[in-house]
């Protein structure tokens, strides 16, 4: 009994960090795409020209960020951007997992 316990650990530890990879680059996307969101949106709201000049570099910034956090998601195979049919797999897959973990505890 002991030894299955230490398995199901094991297995636990293994799976986890994946999880918490994807769900910590997600966050991140997810704030990018905000930042450059709000940037585009201050932009518009400005009329001081020497402000806007610095928003559009800031703008220029997250940009490159967001675009960092897809490629590197997409090389680790935790982002499907040009996949739907995959990306959906891969979301109901992590779905399931989440799911049976909580049923689990």
């Amino acid at each position: 009994m002991a030894a299955k316990k230490s398995d199901e650990t094991n297995n636990e530890q293994l799976e986890m960090p994946m999880i918490d990879d994807l769900a910590i680059a997600t966050d991140l996307l997810v704030s990018a795409k905000a930042g450059v969101r709000n940037l585009s949106v201050a932009i518009t709201e400005t009329a001081t020209p020497s402000l806007k000049k610095l928003l559009r570099r800031e703008l220029d910034i997250a940009i490159d960020t967001h675009d960092k956090i897809a490629q590197y998601m997409i090389k680790k195979e935790m982002y499907h951007a040009y996949d739907l049919d995959e990306q959906m797999k891969h979301d109901l897959e992590k779905a399931d997992f989440v799911l049976d973990s909580v049923k689990n505890n």
